[in-house]
């Protein structure tokens, strides 16, 4: 059965564009999710929006421009009242407000921020201190610290004086006097806790962490090898400074893969659509001069073997059956390796062992298509081109073990170029399948003509 997402733009445009009073159309709209209504704002009038800002509360209008994109989201704060917009920020998730925030004009935005609560404008500050490559820039201050040396009595009245400002409250971060982290707790032993229990009985002191400084690519790893809602983020002091949410660690995921794949097509980076041409030109044309000169050097080794060609004519329409196998191996392997050194940990003996792995496969389905190619190409050079069996043979038998020795020549070149950029400290994903195709293009090339040569024309000599 297939699966149908529910769209609810229009029910809801109709109860926007009706004309019930603001307290009935609040609460008919209070049963949509705030992903919906946002998917909404876009459809809206400038006019329809701000009478919409009027009507909602402010938790919800927090939690719909949480789930707009940040550059329409300043937009629309833009068209309505200033001190309307600051408090709306000031609602809003810490992270979510420094990303609306840079989107907005300089003095706008300072006015925002002046208008804010001192809460806000001291959390903001704290995330704006980090750049955008840390993790510190991506972390939240929506989150319940509790000292350790409290009660569970205690603990239980400090969650519920945190919990109306802060609710992100399924796990529970403990501090030290000073500030510094201690460990956590989940919120349902904290609830099932008699109040003679000791505090510190409930509490994962070995609990994972990583500190704001620390660059995203560095620990992304980290913070998806555990299922936690929320880790915490600590300052070089060891003081809790906020949380990552698991929310959060989707969208980095989300966001490198996304720069992994814009390298693989020669990007340094996701292209925005409205990109000015010149900065697409600077991102896209280093690589195009590079695989310009490679392609070149392919072009220049064809020609060096002129004469093969001219001997065995019939070789030149088997040519990019070779190259397109080649390629196809080498971005496969690139692809298998660039997820392999998504793990920081990997040895040089695995390392050794994934260019064994990535040869082997290759040398394997080479020997199946070399053998299936030398079976059937024979048969055709023979019934439609009119060659002698042993002609037609012999040729498809050059063809067979050129796919072999291109296909694990190929996985190696494939595996070898990401694990040499990340030797150097060059992030693997800019060894993009472009590169990865040209350099294989020549290694085909090379195989190919040169079986063809030793084999055919040295060997058999063969011509026709």
């Amino acid at each position: 059965m297939e699966n149908k997402t529910q769209n609810y733009t229009p029910e809801i445009l109709k109860i926007i564009r009706s004309n019930t009073s603001p307290g009935i159309m609040r609460n008919k709209l209070e049963d949509y999710h705030e992903n919906d209504l946002a998917e909404v704002f876009p459809e809206l009038t400038v006019k329809e929006r701000v009478k919409l800002c009027r009507i909602l509360d402010l938790d919800m209008l927090s939690d719909i421009f949480e789930h707009t994109d940040e550059k329409e989201a300043a937009e629309y704060l833009n068209e309505i009242d200033v001190k309307k917009a600051a408090l709306i920020l000031s609602a809003m998730e810490t992270d979510a407000v420094v990303d609306v925030l840079q989107m907005v004009p300089k003095d706008k935005k300072n006015l925002f921020i002046e208008l804010m609560d001192d809460d806000a404008r001291k959390d903001i500050a704290v995330i704006a201190s980090f750049d955008e490559e840390e993790i510190g820039s991506k972390m939240t201050t929506n989150c319940i610290m509790i000292r350790e040396n409290l009660t569970v009595k205690q603990a239980m009245s400090s969650l519920i004086d945190q919990a109306a400002k802060n609710d992100n409250i399924s796990t529970i971060f403990m501090v030290t006097d000073k500030q510094t982290f201690y460990g956590a707790m989940d919120l349902k032993d904290l609830i099932i806790a008699r109040q003679d229990q000791p505090l510190e009985d409930l509490i994962v002191t070995s609990y994972p962490y990583v500190y704001g400084n620390e660059l995203i690519d560095d620990c992304i790893e980290k913070l998806k090898d555990y299922s936690e809602n929320s880790i915490p983020v600590l300052d070089n002091d060891n003081k809790l400074l906020g949380v990552i949410t698991s929310q959060s660690i989707v969208e980095l995921v989300d966001d490198e893969m996304g720069e992994d794949y814009a390298m693989f097509a020669g990007l340094t980076a996701e292209e925005d659509l409205k990109e000015p041409l010149r900065e697409s030109l600077k991102k896209r044309l280093p690589w195009l001069l590079v695989l310009l000169g490679l392609g070149m050097v392919v072009s220049s080794v064809v020609g060096v073997f002129e004469t093969v060609v001219s001997q065995l004519t019939i070789i030149m329409c088997f040519q990019s059956l070779i190259l397109d196998m080649a390629g196809n191996v080498g971005t496969q392997s690139l692809a298998v390796t660039i997820r392999v050194l998504m793990d920081e940990s990997l040895t040089g003996k695995q390392k050794a062992e994934l260019v064994w792995k990535e040869m082997t496969i290759g040398f394997s389905n080479g020997l199946i298509l070399g053998t299936l190619s030398f079976i059937v190409i024979g048969l055709y050079i023979a019934l439609f081109k009119g060659k002698t069996i042993m002609f037609a043979y012999a040729v498809s038998g050059c063809i067979g073990i050129a796919l072999v020795v291109a296909m694990v020549i190929s996985g190696a070149v494939g595996t070898c170029i990401p694990l040499f950029f990340k030797k150097i400290n060059v992030d693997p994903a800019v060894a993009s399948g472009p590169l990865i195709t040209t350099i294989n293009d020549l290694v085909a090339v090379v195989t190919y003509y040169g079986l063809s040569w030793i084999f055919l024309i040295e060997m058999l000599h063969l011509a026709g």
